[in-house]
């Protein structure tokens, strides 16, 4: 048809081309020609109230206001789609410009856009490709998604692989892999297969599935890794668990971190309350407040813990200091070896070496050895330099200085 076609409410109107506007009525029907149907705009189609399309759609620009719009085909707009409190049902494809949608978007296979604005949730049940989706509700894909970015008051759903830089949400992120740049979340994060990533900041929960890399983590209150997980900064208020191995720069929990493999950090290693790993543990320098325990402990600076260490190869670093009451269960070697009042060790290995008072020790072999009132060593005490002893210091068998320590 020659020049703007309208079709009167509640009426059903077959159509082909149009070359001009196409304003459709309240609950009118508009079917196409052709097989597969199809309607043709080159202007403008302008939804007055509800109305469906009982065929593929293609136009200049889309507009709807004050009802809800299905498609029951593949619906492609050159420039804008519009919809005003409304919502929009494509059975098929959507291709368009920009969309901006008041109340909900559905959309049977793929999205393709450049930005994309609903007000409620967005669902998608084919591919996504879009520069930009901003979403008030809930945004869930079922097919592949990439975008630069996604920004979701609500949820976030995507159940296949995801090419992402940015995600910004405000309840729950659920991911099944891929990568994202970028993820802030308000409540929790979880990807479900392998992750690629440069930042995860979440005020709740995050728990990652399979092999991920990544850069820093903070999370206000648990991460859990089901796997292994490359990192570069991990800064959590709560728990970590990791069930196999984990390699990064730093690592600072509040409460407890959990490690089925080994855990190698460049940096520093700063634990609340107790660390324990199945393998070895090494770090430029390790500060817990409790109990660490691991299958070897390394640090080319400091090991500082206030409570207890356990090990079965033992623990190596340029200086270690044991809190008081601590218990330590297998050697340590180190340059400077400090045990706080009443703290039990078994061998020491060290340069310089000090017990204050109360603590008890198996065998002492330093270069330099203080021991200070009250305490007690089981084993042997040999030194190289110099010995310094307190009072009622019970000594099994006498100390001996000589001009090698062992091993």
């Amino acid at each position: 048809m020659s020049g703007d076609v309208k079709v009167p409410s509640e009426s059903t109107i077959t159509l082909g081309f149009v070359d001009g506007d196409l304003t459709v009525g309240r609950s009118a029907t508009i079917k196409g020609e052709d097989v597969p149907p199809k309607a043709k705009v080159s202007g403008t189609i302008k939804c007055r109230g509800d109305c469906t399309f009982e065929c593929n759609v293609s136009t200049e620009n889309f507009e709807g206001e004050h009802g809800d719009v299905a498609v029951q085909g593949d619906l492609e707009v050159k420039g804008d789609l519009e919809i005003r409190e409304g919502r929009l049902y494509v059975e098929g494809m959507l291709n368009a410009k920009d969309v901006d949608v008041d109340k909900s978007l559905v959309v049977g296979k793929d999205l393709e856009a450049e930005d994309v604005d609903v007000g409620g949730s967005l669902e998608v049940k084919g591919n996504t490709r879009v520069k930009t989706i901003g979403v008030g509700g809930r945004f869930i894909g079922v097919g592949e998604v990439k975008a630069e970015e996604i920004d979701a008051g609500g949820s976030l759903t995507l159940e296949s692989k995801v090419e992402i830089e940015r995600i910004d949400v405000g309840g729950a992120a659920i991911l099944h892999g891929g990568h994202v740049a970028e993820i802030d979340v308000g409540g929790s994060f979880e990807s479900k297969n392998f992750l690629e990533f440069n930042s995860i900041d979440v005020g709740g929960a995050v728990r990652l599935s399979g092999r991920n890399m990544g850069g820093d983590i903070d999370v206000g209150g648990s991460c859990t890794v089901d796997g292994d997980l490359k990192f570069g900064e991990i800064d959590v208020g709560g728990i970590v668990e990791i069930s196999g191995s984990a390699e990064g720069e730093s690592l600072d929990v509040g409460g407890r971190i959990q490690v089925g493999g080994s855990l190698r950090l460049s940096g520093k290693l700063d634990v609340g309350g107790k660390a324990e790993v199945e393998g070895n543990l090494a770090a430029e320098s390790i500060d817990v407040g409790g109990r660490v325990g691991a299958r070897e402990i390394t640090a080319e600076e400091r090991v500082s813990v206030g409570g207890s260490i356990t090990t079965k190869v033992g623990v190596k670093a340029s200086c270690v200091r044991i809190g008081r009451q601590g218990e330590v269960e297998g050697p340590i070697h180190a340059d400077e070896v400090r045990i706080s009042r009443g703290a039990h060790v078994e061998d020491v290995h060290g340069g310089t070496i000090t017990l204050e008072r109360n603590a008890q020790a198996r065998n002492l072999y330093g270069e330099k050895i203080r021991i200070e009132s009250g305490c007690r060593v089981e084993g042997e005490v040999q030194y190289t330099a110099s010995l310094e002893t307190g009072k009622d210091v019970h000594f099994t068998r006498n100390p001996v200085k000589v001009e090698k320590l062992p091993h």
